[in-house]
């Protein structure tokens, strides 16, 4: 998935994020938090509002020419552990577990 359309709020209040690879096949995950770090944008996102669901580390990658943000899954194993902590901090509330 490297794409992303909007992330809006839902009939429910929840952001949504809908991302779309390159294959077309469409991932729509919820927005749990966000961040601006160095002038870039992340966000953590999730495929479920349930406690067994996966996250996804997602930093936006687009221009300013662009018309809608594009996000791409965080794939540095550093940047992924620094953002980690950062959401952690962020979000006492959620635990967030790594394989």
């Amino acid at each position: 998935m490297t794409e992303k359309q909007a992330a809006l709020p839902a009939d429910d209040g929840q952001r949504r994020i809908t991302l779309r690879g390159d294959d077309g096949e469409e991932l729509t995950l919820y927005v749990l938090e966000g961040t601006r770090l160095g002038g870039r944008d992340y966000l953590l996102a999730a495929d479920s509002r349930e406690e067994d669901g996966e996250f996804y580390l997602l930093k936006d990658v687009s221009s300013p020419e662009d018309a809608e943000a594009v996000y791409v899954p965080v794939e540095d194993e550093a940047e992924q552990t620094y953002l980690l902590d950062i959401f952690r901090e962020l979000l006492d509330d959620i635990e967030l577990e790594t394989d």
